[in-house]
């Protein structure tokens, strides 16, 4: 992932032929073409996770990729055009821990306006206990509750999940959670 939890990203360069400006009918600056009126949106992106979890145990990847190389997460990553949520979730654990899974329900909606993304976090089960290390981590590991590396999270979304996954565990799920965890 990019900058899941980091800092603002800067907006993008502004090229020549375009202009902020707030267009005809619209509330909010927007890059608008100076010559032909053609509006650029510049919208969330959408990041996809799965909590997994194999006979009590949880899922976790440790980054190999900027940011926070060497910190544990929860696998999940951006979503690409043409796929669903739950198929980019299913996509990211598979690219980075080799593990199957099988989607249960959504278990939160994390909006970061600061840094321009939506998270979705999935609830799902290893399909099988095989996992290894794909080319975004650096060591894959199933981890007991008791065993979770809090100190050593990427982003706060991990902690938050996490801490959401662990109170609603064995629970049928109504409504996502939204706000982080104190």
């Amino acid at each position: 992932m990019d900058t899941p939890n980091g800092s603002s990203s800067p907006q993008p360069p502004v090229r020549p032929d375009f202009e902020r400006t707030v267009p005809p009918g619209d509330n909010a600056e927007r890059l608008v073409c100076r010559r032909c009126g053609w509006i650029h949106y510049e919208n969330p992106r959408v990041v996809v996770s799965a909590v997994a979890e194999w006979e009590g145990r949880i899922l976790l990847c440790r980054r190999a990729i900027a940011p926070r190389v060497g910190h544990w997460t929860v696998p999940g990553g951006f979503m690409e055009i043409a796929e669903t949520a739950p198929e980019g979730a299913i996509r990211e654990t598979l690219e980075e821990t080799g593990a199957s899974i099988e989607i249960r329900d959504l278990l939160a909606v994390y909006s970061l306006p600061h840094i321009g993304q939506v998270h979705l976090v999935y609830r799902a089960r290893l399909l099988a206990p095989h996992i290894e290390t794909g080319a975004e981590s650096l060591e894959v590991r199933l981890y007991e509750e008791d065993a979770i590396p809090w100190d050593d999270l990427a982003f706060p979304t991990n902690e938050w999940a996490l801490r959401h996954y662990l109170r609603a565990r064995g629970e049928e799920l109504l409504v996502p959670f939204t706000e982080p965890v104190d």
